[in-house]
Formats: C-alpha cells, sequence, structure tokens
C-alpha cells in the first residue's frame, strides 16, 4: 500500500483531528526508528499511520479496538506483519509483541502523547521550542502527561535503544513534521 493511500483511508475513517495527528506523529517515529534500524521505512510508516485507523469506529472500546483496526487493513491489503503489529499495540488483548515492528509500535504509539503534551505546555506550543532535556524533565514529573505510560515508552529496550535515545529519536522526528501537527 502506497502511503497516499494508507492516508486517505485514515481521512476517510477518521474525523478527530487531533487523532490524525496522533497517527501521524506516530507514523513519523516509526519511520525514524526503521531507518535507525536498517528497516523498511514504508512498511514501518504505514504501519504507523494506520495503527488507530478503528478508534472512532469501535468508540475507545480498547478490547475491540485494534481487532477491528487489524481487520480493516488486512481488507485494505496490507500485510499481515503491518495487522499483526497493530493487533499487538493494544495491550487489552493479552498478545505479546513478537516482532521489532510490533515492539516499535508500541513503544513509539506512548511516545507521541510526552512530546506533544510538552510542547503543549510550551508558551509558544510549538515543537521547535522543546529540548531533549525537557521532555526528559517532563517524563520523570508523573503527574504530568499522568495517561502516559512510561513502562510503555521503556519498551524501546527490547530494540536495544536508551532511553534517551529513543526519547530524541522521537523528538527529531515529530519536529520534522511540525507543520503536519500544529505544533
Amino acid at each position: 500500500m502506497e502511503r497516499q493511500e494508507a492516508l486517505a483511508a485514515v481521512e476517510a475513517k477518521i474525523k478527530n483531528r487531533n487523532l490524525i495527528k496522533h497517527m501521524l506523529a506516530t507514523e513519523a517515529i516509526m519511520r525514524s526508528l526503521a531507518r535507525n534500524l536498517g528497516k523498511d521505512v514504508e512498511l514501518w510508516g504505514i504501519t504507523g499511520l494506520l495503527h488507530d485507523i478503528d478508534m472512532e469506529l469501535c468508540n475507545g472500546d480498547m478490547h475491540v479496538h485494534s481487532r477491528l483496526g487489524a481487520d480493516l487493513v488486512r481488507e485494505m491489503g496490507v500485510e499481515e506483519e503491518v495487522a499483526d503489529a497493530i493487533l499487538r499495540h493494544n495491550e487489552a488483548h493479552g498478545i505479546v509483541a513478537a516482532t521489532q515492528l510490533d515492539m516499535a509500535l508500541y513503544c513509539a504509539d506512548a511516545l507521541t502523547g510526552l512530546i506533544t503534551t510538552t510542547a503543549l505546555v510550551r508558551p509558544d506550543k510549538k515543537l521547535a521550542s522543546v529540548e531533549f532535556k525537557s521532555i526528559k524533565k517532563k517524563y520523570k514529573e508523573k503527574g504530568f502527561a499522568a495517561g502516559v505510560n512510561r513502562k510503555q515508552i521503556e519498551t524501546c529496550a527490547n530494540l536495544g535503544l536508551e532511553l534517551d535515545q529513543f526519547i530524541e529519536l522521537g523528538l527529531d522526528a515529530m519536529k520534522e513534521i511540525a507543520a503536519d501537527l500544529g505544533l
């Protein structure tokens, strides 16, 4: 599947602009991870872009979310490994991440929230003014972005990445698409 086709599918199924921005941010981090790990950048990017395609269809029901998404992307003709990663990124199903793609999606999904929230508390609300040290400081504050699962972010270690390296990689990736994210 080509990126434009995937983006069109996202825009057809998702009306919430913030959710689309989250999916774009996840895509950016996944592409950066793929480059860093020597993986298929397009495949990893599509996985990030499509990972929450069912969120509005399942009305946020985490016991349905990602099962429906995996089925949807299969119907769209996306590779099975993409569907598997989408299914496994949701802990509610109890299916453990098995591949690097699965693990990357799992940790990238959570990192977007931390980075976005850090940008939104800046006076200018822009990623350009966010520095790594700010994210790291906010990461340690359990009350900040309380919905962000820090343990999930820390699974970047399963990819051979140090937490600091992963956060910097994610921040840089999101800064590259800041205009698309409205940040």
